[in-house]
């Protein structure tokens, strides 16, 4: 009897490894040339990428069964109780020469900097995860917003935060990958864009602070305290980090996930004065305080960077904690007042011109 369950549990490992090898939806492997070439860097350790400080990521046991108790137990507004009502998108208004920021919920937008059209982490599509029956599922908005990108105009540029499925989502590289011009990502992330089709001459790779030009844009990938990998086997093998876009108007900068620490002041000392950050402080609990920031540690994040306006993200589109789904932008909303931090809020899909005042809106509309 032994012998069967113990040949069941090796025929059941031995599948799961052929279907995450075989299905496209886990992305690429990184090449013998690629790993050779990230062993010379310093936050590449053993084999896998590193935070700047020493980041313990392994849950305890007690920490793990207190999960699966808070996931059947937990607050029943975890999500939302309606459809959220998503604003008609401006299409114009976006194809437009003014400066604007549209979000699409989470952590995707689409920005228009001198007229460059730029997707951040498109993830626009019905699930984050590999598999459609396992995963947290989008909320119900009141229109499909992978049909999204066929409207969209043509891309100039993506730029991937890091490598999770809530940030980096297969459906929809594969329905952008032949309207983008090019594909900006932390190392080792172009293998999944590889396997997907995007030929490598659309892709540039960065380190922390590399900086390079594009199309008179000034762009930086910058540190973040996380982690990465989209199968069993790959943890940290891809990088992870936050954008700065400069450009002649607009100075930008987009967090990524990640926990507080000092690289935000450095980032602040290098490329502040912003005038708009966007910043994680969603899905956060105790027990990855290390990964993710609570919505008082990203207003302090805001104060770091210098930023004249901040823009709360990682929130209006997935459950993948245990809060409240609007709580994050309610307790941001408290500290940003006791901060004095001029905090925006617009409805998804709802296109915000850069240039002009950027203001909370009159209402909450996650009250609906």
């Amino acid at each position: 009897m032994i012998l069967h369950i113990i040949s069941l549990l090796i025929i059941l490992c031995a599948c799961l490894i052929l279907f995450i090898n075989i299905h496209p939806t886990f992305g690429g492997s990184l090449s013998k040339e690629q790993k050779e070439i990230y062993g010379s860097y310093d936050n590449y350790i053993d084999g896998k990428f590193v935070n700047q400080v020493p980041t313990i990521m392994n849950m305890s046991p007690a920490n793990i069964f207190s999960m699966i108790k808070d996931s059947i137990s937990g607050s029943k507004d975890r999500n939302p109780a309606d459809q959220i009502p998503v604003a008609e998108i401006d299409w114009n208004k976006i194809k437009g020469e003014e400066d604007s920021l549209t979000w699409f919920g989470h952590s995707a937008f689409l920005l228009s900097i001198d007229n460059k059209k730029l997707l951040v982490d498109p993830m626009l599509g019905s699930i984050a995860s590999p598999v459609s029956f396992v995963g947290s599922k989008r909320y119900k908005y009141s229109q499909n917003m992978l049909n999204v990108i066929d409207q969209m105009p043509p891309i100039d540029a993506v730029f991937i935060t890091h490598d999770h499925y809530d940030h980096l989502d297969y459906p929809s590289i594969l329905k952008l990958k032949n309207k983008v011009g090019h594909f900006f990502v932390p190392l080792g992330v172009s293998a999944h864009l590889i396997r997907w089709g995007v030929t490598k001459e659309k892709i540039t790779e960065l380190n922390w602070w590399n900086e390079t030009q594009f199309q008179g844009l000034t762009v930086s990938l910058t540190p973040a305290k996380h982690f990465s990998g989209r199968g069993i086997l790959d943890r940290d093998s891809t990088l992870w980090g936050g954008w700065v876009i400069l450009g002649k108007n607009i100075r930008f900068y987009i967090s990524g996930d990640g926990g507080y620490d000092e690289h935000f002041k450095e980032i602040g000392n290098k490329y502040g004065p912003f005038d708009i950050a966007l910043l994680e402080g969603a899905q956060y609990d105790q027990r990855w305080s290390w990964v993710h920031m609570t919505p008082e540690q990203a207003v302090q994040a805001n104060l770091d960077v210098k930023s004249k306006n901040m823009m709360l993200m990682h929130w209006g589109a997935f459950t993948l904690a245990f809060h409240d789904w609007n709580e994050p932008i309610e307790r941001a909303l408290r500290e940003a007042k006791k901060a004095d931090v001029n905090l925006i809020g617009p409805k998804i899909g709802e296109t915000v011109l850069l240039d002009s005042t950027l203001n909370m809106p009159s209402f909450s509309w996650w009250d609906f």
